[in-house]
């Protein structure tokens, strides 16, 4: 009993430890996040606060960190500067409504149709953007920093990334980032080193976010506006979410609930949008933080959220002290955990078309967004496999002593390999008898009835018969011009339904 309890304390204090070191490591990224977007940096750290609270708990996927995110801060900024702060409050409440929707109709089972070399493009790209979103913090305005300014932030980058390496060599009872942030922030603060801190970015004071509905008119013309913004911000919020759990279920060996995590993230959104915050989705680069801090429970991202709460009401003096060069090293530690390094060995042992995909993923994700990296990525994919078994068609000739000649069609008929099928067959020379047998074969869509067809088009002005054999009764039903030329075979024929609008 006292080992089970024992075992339960430690547990909640790895949540509470890594919940504090991931707050300290949101404050200047919800800021950053704010500012992109064009709203105060008080509406991000809401946003934090408040999504990462009630993901935490009612979300699905314990040791996820979610708050606000780059990927939804670059498309509200443009409808916060067409149209203000108050349309996007109104467009996250939306926003929310409709990953709650998806969640209630079981939408989240489709993250597994996400093949893995985008997934692995997905990470690596993120990573890249993560690293990316660091380097602005190694500028004054628009320009570089210089000399000592340059030197100080470049030590307590790399100081900051040799604790968070080596000190879980020698022990794990505290998270290496936060011995980090506090141990090197006090040597700056009392050896009175001049370096950027988290407060030359933005004051993080405040109150507890108030209720507010936003004042927009309530019209056609205002759905218009948000409708188009909170469809594009629920699927890149979604898609960013799922991805993470599929992450952290690979780090962690264990499964995420997708539709609660919509749920969740819906709620949570909905919330924010009545108290001021810009919204927001799971964060790769805070999740990472956590699950090697140690905070595998939903308790840590609900202290994180409590932690984050209380540096806004009393502690932004002490946080607004931080140098800024101590998270860049922790982020920058984070880049090199999440990009999957072992994919440079895997390009000489996996095909070229899954290679092409993960570098095409990764290059659309550093260059757009997430939502748009994934999409292209499965379209991708799916071409590559469409082009693939299009290749695999085949059919094996027999010429009965009766005189007639069989074909035995192998490989699926779909639109990619309709053209090829078409290759198969020479009406003008076959004999007057020919049987195509479908029984090793599938007709898969629309496409391959018109194929099929064509074919007994050719074969009728040719002269000759055509019988089709072990056709599926939906493809019996649609085929028009061969229609009287199926042979009804009931006991051999295969059942299952073809793709096509026709049977809708």
């Amino acid at each position: 009993m006292f080992t089970l309890y024992k075992k339960h304390v430690w547990s909640a204090k790895d949540d509470i430890l890594s919940g504090l070191t991931v707050a300290l490591a949101l404050v200047p990224e919800a800021v950053a996040f704010a500012f992109v977007a064009g709203v105060h940096p008080l509406v991000g750290l809401y946003a934090a606060f408040m999504v990462g609270l009630i993901t935490s708990v009612i979300g699905g996927r314990p040791g996820m960190i979610s708050g606000a995110t780059g990927a939804l801060a670059v498309v509200m900024v443009a409808l916060v500067a067409q149209h203000g702060v108050e349309y996007l409050f109104a467009t996250v409440v939306l926003m929310g409504v409709l990953q709650i929707g998806f969640g209630l109709l079981k939408f989240g089972k489709f993250i597994r149709m996400v093949p893995y070399p985008v997934m692995l493009g997905f990470v690596n790209g993120l990573a890249i953007v993560i690293f990316l979103a660091q380097i602005p913090q190694f500028k004054v305005g628009d320009e570089w920093m210089q000399g000592a300014d340059m030197y100080m932030m470049l030590g307590l980058v790399f100081a900051t990334m040799a604790i968070m390496f080596f000190l879980p060599k020698f022990t794990r009872a505290v998270p290496a980032g936060l011995v980090a942030i506090v141990g090197l922030s006090a040597i700056v603060i009392f050896a009175g080193f001049d370096t950027k801190t988290v407060g030359d970015i933005a004051s993080i004071g405040g109150s507890l976010p108030p209720f507010h509905i936003p004042q927009i008119p309530l019209n056609l013309e205002t759905i218009y506006i948000i409708l188009p913004y909170a469809v594009i911000l629920a699927a890149i919020g979604l898609i960013e979410s799922l991805l993470t759990m599929t992450v952290i279920d690979e780090m962690t060996n264990t499964r995420g609930q997708g539709n609660r995590v919509s749920i969740g993230q819906g709620a949570a959104n909905v919330v924010t949008g009545f108290f001021g915050g810009m919204g927001g989705c799971a964060m790769i680069g805070q999740s990472m933080i956590n699950i090697s801090s140690g905070g595998l429970r939903n308790l840590s991202g609900i202290a994180a959220a409590l932690f984050l709460l209380s540096f806004i009401l009393f502690a932004n003096e002490l946080i607004e002290m931080i140098p800024v060069a101590v998270l860049v090293g922790i982020m920058f530690m984070v880049v090199i955990g999440t990009f999957e390094w072992g994919s440079f060995n895997m390009f000489n042992k996996i095909p070229k078309e899954d290679v092409f995909v993960v570098v095409l993923v990764t290059a659309v994700t550093v260059a757009t967004d997430l939502a748009i990296a994934v999409i292209v990525g499965v379209i991708a994919s799916a071409l590559v496999f469409a082009w693939k078994n299009a290749k695999h068609i085949y059919a094996v000739p027999k010429d009965l002593e009766t005189g007639e000649r069989v074909y035995e069609i192998h490989g699926p008929l779909f639109f990619a390999s309709a053209h090829r099928f078409n290759e198969l067959f020479d009406p003008e020379n076959d004999p007057d008898e020919v049987i195509i047998d479908f029984a090793n074969s599938r007709v898969a869509d629309h496409s391959a009835i018109e194929a099929i067809d064509n074919l007994a088009e050719k074969y009728t002005k040719a002269g000759k018969k055509l019988h089709l054999r072990h056709l599926s009764k939906e493809c019996r039903a649609l085929l028009e011009k061969a229609g009287g030329l199926v042979e009804v075979n009931i006991k051999e024929d295969p059942h299952y339904h073809i793709a096509d609008d026709k049977l809708a």
